[in-house]
């Protein structure tokens, strides 16, 4: 389960480079926004390509277009120069920020020209600041379309929100064919780009309605004993702002986290209680419940087991609250090497990818959250 989070992205990348070296293959990924694009492309590769693909496509769109081009290379050389400098990597990341603002990405969007504020018509033009136009031939190179929709396949979920209701919505490979258009409406996020319109409904990018696909995964039917690993961008848990700046980036945090811990614990809860219906249907008098009654409950009992194997990037002291549209080379590799290195501290923990006993129901695991609580003890 991939949340968006733009530039952040790659951390994604690094996390499934570490997961496939250690053997782990999905037979189901859901993703909103750039991660639906993230996972469309896992899902649309043969497995032993996936990792290259997902790597040339986070080069590409992280290469700045027009005269930010040699600005790149020279601020890369002098990133190489002085790795350990944290001030020289929050310089070096408010340029790509302001690079993509101004310039655009290579293969993925670039500025309206002329201004949106000319137009009132209803349009592209008139509803979002960039032209992603670039990214559907981007998607198209770097995703086999047959295979996520061939029978059989690695299934795939993509997160968006209907701009007319406000309601999310998931397109799934299982039950419709999936195309680009699907992964554009999933990451169009206003004002930047324009809603995708898709069988006469108009799409925004899903993290509106909610950056998480957990209650999709977990709510689908049937249910089936499932390992489940939920990757986030965004950390709902921070410290209290110092300056104008912090209070943006937090305000991002607290937004596009979906409240991620709390979800899964009230997804636990839940499926706790589902466990307890399964029991009590099951010790209850054949003729002891009303035939109406032991049918709804019937609906909500379960007794399937969830093991959810959690991992939120923790954000770098000089990252500030452009963090998820820093599209760089030098950023987007910082991104992806901490996701591999998160991933392999949690395949240290072979018993979090042991299935929980029946009684059990629903348990999580945060190798994050295992080392704060340790640190606290100690302390």
């Amino acid at each position: 389960m991939l949340q968006g989070g733009g530039a952040l992205g790659s951390y994604q990348c690094g996390v499934y480079e570490a997961m496939h070296a250690g053997g782990l293959r999905p037979d189901w990924v859901a993703g909103v926004s750039i991660g639906a694009i993230n996972a469309a492309i896992i899902a649309g590769n043969a497995p032993e390509r996936r990792v290259d693909r997902l790597r040339a496509f986070w080069e590409t769109i992280c290469q700045p277009l027009g005269i930010g081009v040699p600005i790149a290379l020279a601020v890369r050389s002098l990133l190489d120069a002085s790795p350990q400098i944290p001030a020289l990597h929050a310089w070096a990341n408010s340029l790509g920020a302001l690079g993509a603002l101004l310039l655009g990405q290579q293969g993925f969007f670039h500025p309206r020209l002329p201004s949106p504020l000319l137009f009132d018509d209803g349009s592209a033009r008139a509803t979002s600041l960039y032209d992603p136009t670039p990214l559907r031939a981007t998607l198209q190179e770097f995703i086999d379309f047959d295979r996520i929709n061939a029978p059989g396949g690695v299934r795939l979920s993509v997160g968006v929100t209907s701009v007319t209701s406000g309601n999310l919505r998931y397109f799934d490979s299982s039950r419709e064919r999936i195309g680009p258009e699907h992964l554009m409406a999933s990451g169009a996020l206003p004002p930047a780009f324009p809603a995708v319109e898709i069988d006469g409904e108009h799409y925004w990018d899903g993290g509106l309605a909610s950056n998480t696909p957990l209650d999709y995964v977990l709510s689908a039917q049937p249910r089936r004993d499932s390992l489940v690993l939920q990757v986030d961008l965004w950390s709902a848990r921070g410290g209290l702002p110092r300056n104008l700046g912090d209070v943006l980036d937090r305000q991002k945090d607290v937004q596009y986290s979906s409240r991620t811990r709390l979800n899964t614990d009230t997804a636990m809860q839940l499926h706790r209680l589902r466990h307890a219906l399964h029991a009590l249907l099951q010790m209850a008098p054949p003729k002891g419940l009303d035939p109406v009654v032991a049918q709804q409950l019937r609906a909500w009992a379960c007794d399937r087991v969830f093991n959810i194997v959690h991992l939120i990037y923790e954000a770098k002291p000089y990252e500030e609250q452009f963090k998820d549209y820093a599209f760089g080379l030098g950023t987007m590799r910082e991104h992806w090497a901490t996701g591999r290195a998160d991933m392999q501290k949690t395949l240290t923990h072979p018993g979090f990818f042991v299935k929980p006993a029946r009684e059990s129901s629903v348990v999580t695991h945060d190798v994050h959250r295992a080392v704060a609580a340790h640190s606290s003890a100690r302390r």
